[in-house]
């Protein structure tokens, strides 16, 4: 009876000694689009009122948990029955976000008529509505990379076996969630961290009082590098989506570095469905005044 136990904790310590190899495995190869997956979020976290800042986020990453519930299930499901949906999937995924990413660079050179609607609502039932919809955009935009990063670790891991995979792939997803989210929080209050330090100092002079100003004049520029950052990793996220799941691509501008290749396969896409959008939205107008 007590050799059985034993022989039991025994297994249990090579099966968790097993997941912390694969962990490791899948890690690196996530690596990448966990980096992404930061830039992206704390970009989209950002710019609400510092009160509303923590309940947001708090928001978002409910819904990245939320989705991970449902993908983690589908995925093996999926792997197991039917490979091809996942990589049709995986394509969606790429063009949705290489559309966003070639979207915000349209933007910015030809500013939305309702961006400039935006920047002016002052009506607290406006910036409520505004903040329900960043966030479902916010919560969409993760599913799809939390899809990115779920496949990724497990194709790392898809010579072990159901258990070990599923054991893995799911640490990952949580380690993913509470690892980006827990930054973005740091990142988003870095200005009230500053207003803190400024507050508890005894002089302006001091070394807490100037630290506290560094990151309070800092935010700004840092969230305008995220907003950056993070529209160039929608582009080249997608475009590793392009690259390893659509045949034809697999030696476009392969002379290239690899993250400059991403990069430009995402940004031509996301021309490609930012003008096909357009399109669409024309031929609906046109549709709905006839």
């Amino acid at each position: 009876m007590a050799s059985g136990f034993f022989a039991v904790l025994d297994d249990i310590a090579v099966l968790l000694d097993d997941v912390a190899m694969m962990s490791k495995v899948a890690a690196k190869k996530t690596a990448g689009i966990l980096g992404d997956d930061l830039a992206v979020n704390a970009e989209k976290a950002s710019g609400f009122a510092s009160s509303r800042e923590l309940p947001v986020l708090w928001a978002i990453t409910k819904g990245s948990l939320l989705n991970k519930l449902i993908i983690l299930p589908i995925v093996f499901l999926l792997s197991a029955f039917l490979p091809i949906a996942i990589k049709i999937l995986l394509i969606l995924g790429g063009i949705y976000l290489s559309f966003e990413g070639a979207e915000k660079i349209y933007e910015w050179i030809f500013p939305h008529p309702k961006s400039k609607e935006i920047q002016t609502v002052e009506n607290e039932a406006d910036i409520l509505a505004l903040e329900k919809t960043r966030v479902k955009d916010a919560i969409f935009t993760d599913f799809i990379l939390s899809l990115e990063i779920i496949i990724i670790a497990l194709n790392a891991n898809e010579s072990t076996d159901l258990l070990n995979q599923i054991l893995t792939v799911s640490f990952i997803a949580v380690i993913a969630t509470i690892g980006v989210y827990g930054i973005v929080a740091l990142i988003v209050r870095m200005d009230e961290a500053g207003y803190h330090l400024v507050k508890k100092s005894k002089s302006e002079k001091s070394l807490k009082a100037k630290f506290g100003n560094i990151l309070i004049n800092a935010l700004p520029y840092v969230i305008k590098g995220l907003t950056i950052v993070g529209t160039i990793a929608l582009l080249t996220v997608s475009g590793n989506i392009f690259l390893h799941n659509i045949e034809f691509l697999h030696h476009f501008l392969e002379t290239l570095p690899g993250i400059l290749r991403e990069l430009l396969i995402g940004l031509l896409g996301g021309i490609v469905a930012v003008i096909l959008f357009n399109i669409f939205l024309k031929i609906k107008s046109v549709l709905v005044k006839s």
